[in-house]
This record gives C-alpha cells, structure tokens and sequence, in this order.
C-alpha cells in the first residue's frame, strides 16, 4: 500500500477512519487485496494515511465490523473473503 493519504478529506462530514475503511474496502472488491492477505500494522497505516494512531486502529475495527478483516493476536490483520451481497 502506497501513500494514501490523498483519500482522506478532512472537510467531509463523513468520519476519516470510515473514509479509510472504505478505500480499502474498495481496493479489496477490485481484486487488489486479495483474501489471506496481511494489512500493515495500525502504525504503518497511520503513517500511509497520514493520520493518527487511533483512527488507524479505528480504521481496523470498522474493517472487521464489516467482515472484511481478521485480526489473529500475534499474527497481524487479515484480509477474509467478502461477505456475499444480499440480494
């Protein structure tokens, strides 16, 4: 993951870490995350982001609300086969 902290507007009333959650949740539905794959760790994102510590670790838990992340203690967070749409 390059830099992105192009992703984040600061002047949305849309939260940042929701911001964050959704590009990469984007980049997970084109195939460029694929399922097994690690993320960084909370500190590397914050620094590809360029934001702070806990919103990277916000960012983290939002991804596993969603289903789309795994955080196995030790290991590190990774990325799990989408839920399927609901439809």
């Amino acid at each position: 993951m390059d830099d992105q902290a192009s992703v984040v507007d600061p002047n949305s009333p849309v939260y940042v870490f929701v911001q964050i959650a959704d590009d990469i949740q984007a980049r997970i539905l084109r195939g460029e995350l694929q399922p097994g794959a690690r993320l960084p760790g909370e500190r590397e994102l914050a620094e590809q982001y360029q934001v702070a510590y806990g919103t990277a670790r916000r960012v983290i838990q939002e991804l596993r609300d969603r289903g789309l992340a795994q955080t196995v203690p030790s290991k590190g967070t990774f990325i799990v086969e989408p839920p399927a749409s609901k439809g």
